[in-house]
């Protein structure tokens, strides 16, 4: 005897498939070339189903992406804050400039002067929790005496990672791993870091 056809499983294939083929159509198109038009057709859905999940093609995206790359993956804590620093900021630039989770992001924050919703769902699942990750790995340095206590940390955090999107927002090349060593030096000794 065959089990009932289970609702919630066919719905998450679709859901999975939508995000399949969102991610796939983007590495094949870029950002511009993806519709939802072109979604539905290859994952073989209807753009009504679509549309139950998602506002617009960044919001698809924007869940295709963080299913891939974990923006609460903790930040390091080796105890070398410049070491650590450098590791995540790296890992940014990588994230940044590899197809096609890169090229899917620009073309979101591309999106965001035009979707109010959009711009509330890239804050909360990414800007937001990269941002508290990297100011409390600088209190805590500041906890351990290594950061003077009336630095300004959020500010910190935006020197840091400023640069990094500044390029990445104007298609500059990005910055090299010895650039980024030296903008976390140059910052932590703004800040009078002690070693």
């Amino acid at each position: 005897m065959s089990a009932t056809p289970n609702p919630q499983r066919r719905s998450e294939r679709s859901r999975q498939a939508i995000l399949a083929a969102s991610i796939a159509l983007c590495t094949e198109k870029g950002y511009g070339g993806v519709t939802m038009e072109a979604i539905a057709a290859r994952a073989g859905v209807s753009k009504k189903t679509i549309y139950r999940w998602w506002s617009s093609k960044g919001a698809v995206l924007l869940e295709a992406i963080g299913q891939q790359t974990d923006s609460r993956a903790p930040f390091p804590d080796t105890g070398h804050l410049a070491a650590d620093l450098y590791t995540q900021m790296t890992g940014v630039v990588r994230f940044l400039t590899t197809p096609p989770f890169g090229p899917a992001y620009i073309g979101i924050l591309s999106e965001l002067h035009h979707d109010e919703e959009l711009t509330r769902a890239v804050h909360t699942q990414i800007i937001t929790p990269r941002f508290t990750a990297a100011l409390d790995r600088l209190k805590s340095a500041q906890r351990q005496g290594r950061l003077p206590l009336d630095a300004d940390l959020e500010l910190a955090v935006e020197l840091l990672y400023g640069p990094l999107y500044y390029r990445y927002a104007l298609r500059k090349p990005p910055h090299t791993p010895e650039r980024i060593a030296e903008l976390v030096d140059h910052v932590l000794r703004t800040l009078d870091c002690r070693p």
